[in-house]
């Protein structure tokens, strides 16, 4: 069987990435100042970061199903038998409902997967689901290793501010942080698909170190550097990742030299400038 593999522009794989797989992406959408915008098409991280400390309007939205149909109906063109579709967890977004919708009239079966993850947390399952799609694996099995990578995958972030979070309606269950928010600098993690608190830390510097040890003691559970691949994303602060990549590869030299991935214009929406985080990911049949 050939399976082809969708996943959405909140996965922020690098686009030779994309190419080099043939990985379709369908684009959340950013709305600033009322109009819509494709999310990798016509805007850029830098011109929400700008948005949002300008206290312009910036919210997003999620692909129509018609957008994922139109990818389902190219993937089968194109010869796919079946179809595994990734995104980003369902309480982040509606868009795996507009994949499972779409996924009712696919020309072909198409699996859809809620990654319950986002970034590169999300994007090296999608990598791990197109690698198993080259070999020739099914499209259960396919995305059962899709699954199984995006559960083993940990991922800490540090914001600026919880008021783009809080906005949004993406905070969950770190909402109980807003009243002490200007005393501590708070160390998020993603939990089954929400955010939830990891530590409470006084600075920003404090937040990165213990990202780094946190990451680097993830790596070491899941059987030592060279059983896991890094990410660190940053919206507009590339001297910082650049720094914490560096790190940590100083740190974990028998893993791949972290992947350094700015988050797009949806995510920024959410969590804004300045933010950092680290994707720990067991390679698959390695902790997973």
């Amino acid at each position: 069987m050939n399976v082809a593999i969708v996943t959405d522009s909140t996965a922020y794989l690098p686009s030779e990435v994309v190419a080099r797989h043939g990985i379709r992406v369908v684009p959340l959408h950013v709305v600033l100042d009322g109009t819509e915008r494709d999310e990798g098409v016509d805007i850029d991280p830098g011109q929400v970061a700008a948005a949002l400390r300008a206290h312009r309007r910036v919210s997003t939205s999620r692909p129509t199903p018609s957008a994922f149909l139109e990818a389902y109906e190219a993937a089968a063109e194109a010869g796919a038998d079946e179809i595994v579709s990734v995104h980003i967890s369902a309480d982040m977004s509606g868009t795996v409902d507009s994949a499972m919708l779409a996924a009712r009239h696919a020309p072909v079966p198409v699996e859809v997967v809620d990654s319950r993850s986002m970034g590169m947390a999300m994007g090296y399952a999608v990598l791990a689901a197109a690698e198993a799609a080259e070999r020739g694996e099914g499209s259960r099995s396919v995305a059962g290793i899709a699954r199984s990578r995006a559960r083993a995958t940990k991922v800490w972030f540090c914001v600026d501010t919880l008021e783009h979070l809080h906005r949004g309606g993406r905070i969950g269950k770190a909402s109980a942080l807003l009243g002490s928010a200007l005393a501590i600098k708070p160390l998020l993690t993603l939990e089954d698909g929400h955010i939830e608190l990891a530590e409470k830390v006084r600075t920003s510097a404090r937040a990165v170190a213990r990202m780094e040890d946190l990451a680097v003691g993830a790596a070491e559970a899941a059987g030592g550097d060279a059983c896991v691949e890094l990410a660190v994303h940053h919206i507009d602060a590339p001297d910082r990742a650049s720094e914490l990549a560096r790190r940590l590869h100083e740190r974990l030299p028998g893993a791949p030299e972290p992947m350094l991935v700015e988050l797009g214009p949806v995510v920024g929406a959410h969590v804004g400038p300045g933010t950092l985080a680290v994707v720990v990911a067991p390679r698959p049949g390695r902790g997973d």
